[in-house]
């Protein structure tokens, strides 16, 4: 299985058209999912690029904090389930924060999106207990083969703290939200696969996917002049990839950077 960190404007729908189809195939993927969140103007996901995305090979779209920025997206989750936003966003929320998947093969795979409370903008409900309740119905090697966690969060002791309270029950806890990815990715002692930060599929010669100027001034003098736009140069791919046994819980994890600036990854 794949996951993908958060896709960045239209650098980043297009790392994912160019690369997802071939990753599938070298990487023989049962399953793939893609934070979307960003992947619209650099600010939510538009039902039109939610199509993009999921014709290119993702089986599952996550959201985040701008779940909803484009309101078409109020209508279209409803539609669409292979689209989850986070369990923790609001009661009165469209659509669902964890669903069970077919994967290829026949195995269910459960997907469950969370917001932390550290640093974000809003407050939100506790992540904890909203995905205790997922959890409790879906256990891993139960009802689900496997369990993806998508914790969309800025602080990495939250996260962290969020994978070792999924170790055990979730086959991969993956962090999103800041767009920079991390170098830890690990197996946890209970067998879940752990990485704090997955990055973004964008243009990394930017500030976290944006161009350069706009948030450069805001640092250095304060002053907002413009609206931040994202970077449009080659984009890289990045992500995790991990490999579970029959009782659900990993046995591999790799780090996924295709493309752009980064390095290149190998199945």
């Amino acid at each position: 299985m794949m996951f993908l960190g958060d896709v960045m404007g239209r650098a980043g729908r297009q790392a994912i058209t160019d690369h997802l189809p071939r990753l599938r195939a070298d990487w023989d993927l049962d399953f793939v999912v893609v934070n979307g969140e960003n992947a619209t103007s650099g600010m939510g996901l538009s039902g039109a690029h939610a199509k993009a995305l999921l014709d290119a090979g993702a089986d599952c779209l996550t959201l985040g904090d701008h779940a909803f920025d484009q309101k078409d997206m109020l209508a279209f989750i409803e539609q669409e389930p292979r689209i989850i936003r986070p369990l923790n966003f609001s009661k009165a929320a469209p659509g669902k924060g964890a669903r069970l998947f077919t994967a290829r093969g026949g195995k269910k795979v459960l997907v469950a999106q969370a917001l932390g409370q550290v640093f974000m903008k809003r407050p939100f409900d506790d992540p904890f207990s909203a995905l205790e309740r997922v959890f409790r119905s879906h256990p891993l090697g139960g009802q689900a083969d496997a369990i993806i966690v998508d914790f969309h969060c800025e602080a990495t002791s939250e996260k962290m703290a969020m994978g070792h309270w999924c170790d055990g029950r979730a086959s991969l806890m993956v962090g999103t939200h800041t767009h920079v990815p991390t170098a830890d990715a690990m197996i946890l002692s209970k067998g879940c696969a752990y990485l704090t930060d997955a990055g973004m599929c964008g243009d990394y010669n930017s500030v976290i996917g944006m161009q350069r100027d706009e948030p450069l001034r805001r640092f250095i003098t304060g002053m907002p002049k413009e609206r931040f736009q994202p970077a449009l140069g080659p984009a890289t791919l990045s992500g995790v990839y991990i490999e579970t046994g029959t009782d659900g819980r990993a046995t591999r994890i790799e780090m996924v950077r295709e493309g752009g600036l980064l390095q290149p990854s190998t199945p």
